[in-house]
């Protein structure tokens, strides 16, 4: 599997990597897989088919400096911020229960040779000791699929908590009462760093790499202008919030 790195170090926004992935998917997958690693600053991600006001704190969120963005994926609503490893794999494949499986197999095989015992579920979750450490979300365009999900390894518990506004009848389906008693941190499972951990999967899930050009960023940015595109992040007829 090919790891995509970038020609610089900036920092960009969630936005960016969502557009990295269909870029790579639409004008680079021609052969092995692809797979890179990303971390944002703080952020909520949810999914297309989501009702924002009815997923996101948005007064919260304005007031603590944390973005949010729609992705092209369905499933549920996710924090993240630099604590936290967010990871993308593109592939050719139309087939989204092979793709999943193949995809949270890697995921939990990776995390077995470190030592931790991690289980997956029908719900596209990885788990460890029966709580969520990490959920993944899927879509594809023609001939090509991609997989995207999170890796919690030190977060803000607070800002996870506030952000987002799960339905009370989702924490009940899983017999807790808050988002906390049902998730866990992969540095209560290692004890690598969070750089030492990204090395480690960089070098335990690929073998080869291929840096993007600068004309690569600009056609990304391109892309990316449609996931800032307010009419997109609110549905339009939530233009007003």
């Amino acid at each position: 599997m090919i790891y995509l790195t970038l020609p610089d170090a900036k920092e960009r926004r969630l936005s960016f990597y969502l557009a990295m992935e269909e870029y790579a998917a639409r004008q680079l997958n021609d052969g092995d897989d692809l797979f890179f690693l990303w971390q944002v600053e703080p952020s909520v991600i949810f999914g297309r088919n989501q009702v924002i006001e009815q997923e996101v704190n948005i007064d919260y969120c304005r007031q603590h400096g944390i973005a949010f963005f729609r992705r092209k994926s369905g499933g549920g609503c996710v924090y993240a911020d630099r604590s936290n490893v967010m990871m993308s794999y593109i592939t050719r494949s139309d087939e989204v229960v092979t793709t999943f499986s193949r995809y949270m197999t890697m995921v939990a095989a990776m995390l077995a040779d470190l030592g931790i015992k991690a289980t997956t579920t029908e719900n596209n979750d990885v788990l460890i000791d029966g709580r969520k450490v990490s959920g993944n979300a899927f879509y594809h365009i023609p001939g090509h699929s991609i997989v995207h999900g999170t890796m919690l390894f030190d977060t803000d518990m607070q800002h996870m908590l506030c952000a987002i506004t799960p339905p009370q009848t989702k924490l009940d389906k899983h017999g807790v009462q808050s988002v906390r008693q049902r998730i866990t941190l992969l540095k209560e499972h290692t004890d690598l760093t969070i750089d030492a951990f990204k090395a480690y999967v960089r070098e335990h899930l690929c073998d080869k790499s291929h840096q993007l050009t600068h004309s690569d960023v600009q056609a990304i940015t391109t892309i990316e202008e449609e996931y800032l595109n307010p009419i997109f992040i609110y549905g339009k007829e939530n233009l007003s919030l």
